[in-house]
């Protein structure tokens, strides 16, 4: 029966922890691409002219930053479908 117990509060606090991973993750990226695309909108009003530049660093900053969260999906999954915390107990 212990074991049984520890099964249920490995899989308990691994979905916690996926939840968190994913949740924490989206508000992050999401709140950091506002912040950015604000800004480069603030600084395209300002100077015209650097829209190109300005706007080709925006885009490869927002590719890392979408790809933090990507990352962080893939763990969350990795610990969803196959838990390397499950091999403590069996």
């Amino acid at each position: 029966m212990e074991n049984l117990q520890f099964l249920a509060m490995i899989q308990a606090y691994t979905g916690i922890g996926i939840g968190l991973m994913i949740g924490l993750g989206a508000a992050g990226a999401c709140i950091g691409v506002g912040v950015m695309c604000s800004r480069f909108l603030e600084g395209a009003a300002r100077q015209p002219e650097m829209i190109p530049t300005l706007q080709g660093k925006v885009f490869l900053l927002l590719g890392l930053t979408d790809a933090s969260f990507i990352i962080a999906v893939g763990l969350a999954m990795l610990f969803a479908f196959g838990n390397p915390l499950l091999a403590v107990i069996q």
